[in-house]
């Protein structure tokens, strides 16, 4: 991967996450994209000022952002972007969220940043040269019994509609694992599987900005990243589980259990 790609999707990343700190705490315009599913005029800024400079700086690139529709590149190549994740966090002043940015190059992610703007964690990684936070090398935790693990989860917006809601899964792990959280921000949750805060996260019906940069980022960290069966993840279904490797075929034999 060529270095001024690196640097410009950190430069990226900044920039949104200036707009996203700087807004933090004041009155958003609020709209719905369904009945639980919340977009701000602060995700819109964040995106535009980060495609505006990405288009500026790597015109070859295409990109994938949530609130526009991709924009095809000249090149097999393109940036996958989410530059607010988190937004009913953001929206309720519950402090935590992130900008997620990843390169995707023929179909495989090289490199992935996220970066929580309150604490002022930059997490990030370029496949096959480990994961970093803050520039400090990151490692997945050593948990070995589940019944001693932290974990975490969320749930699909479509969770007052479907049957498909996650609950089964999280009922069977809870009686199994130390503890769950759900903070509300798939990439800055598989991020903390990267640096051992965590020792699993599942969730499912993500979407590609969710989880690009966070999968590479747990895999670069010694982590193990796959689909609830254990397999290669089908972005269509966006079910996801990540683990520091030594719990992911237990936590994979439970989800799998719900289905059978």
């Amino acid at each position: 991967m060529e270095p001024a790609l690196i640097e410009i999707g950190l430069e990226a990343v900044r920039l949104g996450a200036a707009i996203v700190k700087e807004s933090y705490g004041r009155a958003t315009n609020i709209s719905y994209k369904s009945t639980i599913d919340l977009v701000t005029d602060v995700d819109r800024r964040a995106e535009e000022r980060i495609i505006s400079f990405l288009q500026l700086k790597s015109p070859h690139c295409g990109i994938l952002a949530e609130e526009q529709d991709e924009i095809p590149g000249r090149e097999a190549a393109r940036w996958i972007l989410d530059p607010l994740d988190g937004t009913t966090n953001f929206a309720h002043g519950y402090p935590f969220f992130c900008v997620s940015l990843a390169l995707e190059q023929s179909g495989r992610t090289v490199w992935g940043a996220v970066l929580d703007p309150l604490r002022d964690e930059l997490f990030s990684a370029q496949r096959g040269q480990g994961a970093f936070c803050n520039g400090a090398p990151v490692r997945v935790s050593d948990t070995t019994h589940l019944n001693r693990a932290m974990l975490c989860t969320g749930f699909p917006y479509d969770v007052h509609e479907s049957s498909a809601d996650n609950l089964d899964h999280f009922t069977r792990l809870i009686k199994k694992a130390r503890a769950i959280r759900r903070d509300g921000a798939a990439a800055l949750d598989l991020c903390y599987v990267a640096m051992g805060r965590f020792d699993g996260f599942w969730e499912m019906k993500l979407k590609p900005w969710d989880m690009a940069a966070g999968n590479l980022i747990v895999t670069e960290a010694g982590g193990r990243v796959s689909d609830f069966d254990g397999g290669k993840i089908n972005p269509a279904a966006g079910a996801v589980l990540a683990t520091n490797g030594h719990l992911h075929d237990c936590i994979s034999d439970i989800l799998a259990c719900d289905r059978s």
